[in-house]
């Protein structure tokens, strides 16, 4: 009988703000202020997607653009950050940093610094209520102009004493250069923020490269195609980088067919340190203990190893040393439990 992943402890270091939403409060909110959804969003199954080519990427926007217009104010945001802190701490996360792009919600919440602050407000009272520890990763979007991430990375520095602990970039990542949003990453690592951009998801270990040496990352989010490069896989062993590595969404979004062709061996054996991570559940159906399910059942991650991804988790994340601690701890609590 396998120890229950649930009550591992771990930290989640790669979840997306409206991705984190649960399937029933996006049909209340919707009900709520009269969005009218999309049917791939309201059947109760998690939507076909397939985002290798741009018209797949395209619709999997469309939904996730879909389901944001249904957070319009304070009270919205609030629950749903309270439900991700549920839903972290019922899958045994003890440290959670959520990303957001605020652009998407200030024209609803009055602008960009009162966006921030309902966000990171509730952010507090959640992580109180809830006993998860949490902070928030500013993430620019690729798809938009450099200038506004160098926007979004000052109002992330102003933040850095209030719960901001990190500064990303998602979207497309084959769109564009990672070396156009240099200014924007120096602004925030200036400001002692975390550098976590995403790459080696949609594009290849050239894109994690570009992470690492254009944008000095100290985190990639996904990363898993760096497997096809083993001088790329030895930098970031020997970094020490951690990868945030979503292995259900890599498999929803058609990056690898099934959840054993996810090289989640290949990184471990080298040695890259990773975060397992649930980047979407509202849109890839699966939480964070799932992926560690995955773990186990498609490549034979044996209870050892499942502890030192957690382990891994914890040290890649920005939680306050007590926090890693008392989560390194529970670890090894885990592993005493009989198996």
């Amino acid at each position: 009988m396998a120890r229950d992943v649930r009550l591992l402890p771990k930290a989640h270091l790669h979840l997306h703000f409206t991705g984190s939403m649960r399937s029933e409060t996006l049909l209340e909110l919707a009900d709520l202020h009269g969005v009218h959804l999309p049917d791939a969003l309201t059947s109760g199954e998690p939507p076909k997607l397939r985002a290798t080519d741009e018209r797949g990427w395209f619709r999997f926007q469309r939904l996730y653009d879909s389901a944001r217009s249904c957070l319009r104010t304070a009270e919205d945001i609030q629950r749903l950050v309270r439900e991700a802190a549920e839903e972290d701490a019922r899958d045994g996360s003890g440290w959670l940093e959520i990303q957001v792009d605020p652009t998407s919600y200030a024209p609803r919440l009055g602008g960009l610094i009162p966006t921030m602050e309902v966000i990171l407000d509730a952010v507090h009272t959640a992580s109180r209520d809830t006993g998860v520890g949490m902070a928030v990763i500013v993430a620019a979007n690729r798809m938009k102009h450099p200038l506004d991430a160098r926007t979004l990375a000052r109002l992330a520095v102003r933040y850095a004493d209030r719960g901001v602990v990190g500064f990303g970039l998602s979207n497309d990542e084959r769109r564009g250069f990672a070396r156009d949003f240099d200014r924007a990453f120096a602004i925030a690592r200036d400001g002692g923020l975390l550098a976590a951009p995403h790459g080696g998801e949609l594009a290849g270990p050239s894109s994690v490269r570009d992470c690492l040496d254009d944008l000095h990352a100290g985190r990639v989010g996904h990363g898993v195609r760096a497997a096809e490069d083993p001088r790329l896989l030895r930098k970031l062993a020997e970094r020490q980088i951690t990868c945030e590595v979503c292995p259900a969404s890599n498999v929803a979004l058609g990056v690898y067919e099934k959840p054993e062709d996810v090289p989640l061996r290949t990184l471990f054996d080298a040695g890259v340190p990773m975060a397992l991570g649930a980047d979407d559940p509202l849109l890839f159906g699966s939480r964070l203990a799932a992926q560690y399910d995955i773990a186990r059942d498609a490549h034979a991650f044996t209870d050892e190893e499942l502890a030192e991804l957690a382990r891994q988790s914890v040290r890649g994340s920005a939680a306050p040393a007590d926090v890693r601690d008392r989560l390194l701890a529970g670890i090894e609590d885990w592993l005493a439990l009989p198996a």
